[in-house]
């Protein structure tokens, strides 16, 4: 079998731990049936509060990181985290992640929208790009508090950035391919973007009971 499909299989197996659900039902709750209906970290957050929502969000970036690194060591031997060897494998390894995350088929394939497993591409892949992203990600999110619109931003820039960066034209798509799909699973947000009604993420300690 072809390494990209054994791959992206390893990385949708880990991917499948829908840590926000899974935190959800400690709590008692579904966290699909509350907030935007979204097993996130930004629902996670709006829902359950700032702890719960670091959980989520913590693991569910070190998801996309574990499958990365077990992917490259896998068919690279570990060479890529000394400056040899192709990146391909831990990328289609973390894709696979985020796939598992959108689309759990234990869930009906309803998780999330992946972009917290993307910053574990990301971070996998290039800190460089991980820094310039959290930069641009933070400045939207701070002056406009719509976390969406921030993501959107950054995940169109990636591409750009790894191209400009010198990677292959491998990795521009396989990136670019992640931001069509981070877009699709964002339509909705979009279109409250454009009419005005998007909702704005609080920071407060606020929780459901």
């Amino acid at each position: 079998m072809d390494y990209r499909i054994l791959a992206v299989l390893i990385g949708y197996g880990i991917g499948l731990l829908q840590t926000a659900y899974i935190v959800g039902r400690f709590m008692g709750i579904d966290i699909r049936e509350h907030g935007s209906g979204n097993a996130g970290s930004t629902n996670a957050l709006r829902v359950m509060g700032r702890k719960a929502g670091a959980v989520v969000l913590a693991a569910d970036v070190m998801k996309a990181i574990i499958a990365f690194s077990i992917c490259v060591l896998i068919w690279n031997g570990g060479g890529t985290f000394f400056g040899y060897g192709s990146v391909l494998p831990g990328l289609y390894g973390a894709i696979g992640v985020i796939l598992g995350h959108c689309f759990p088929f234990y869930l009906k394939f309803r998780g999330g929208k992946g972009f917290a497993s993307t910053i574990g591409l990301v971070i996998s892949l290039d800190i460089r790009l991980f820094l310039i992203g959290a930069v641009i990600w933070l400045g939207i999110v701070f002056a406009t508090r719509f976390v969406s619109l921030a993501t959107l931003a950054v995940t169109l820039l990636m591409p750009i950035v790894l191209h400009l960066l010198g990677y292959s034209m491998d990795v521009v798509l396989l990136t670019f391919f992640t931001a069509v799909l981070i877009w699709f699973l964002h339509r909705k947000n979009i279109v409250r973007l454009l009419n005005g009604e998007e909702n704005k993420i609080s920071f407060s300690k606020k929780a459901v009971k």
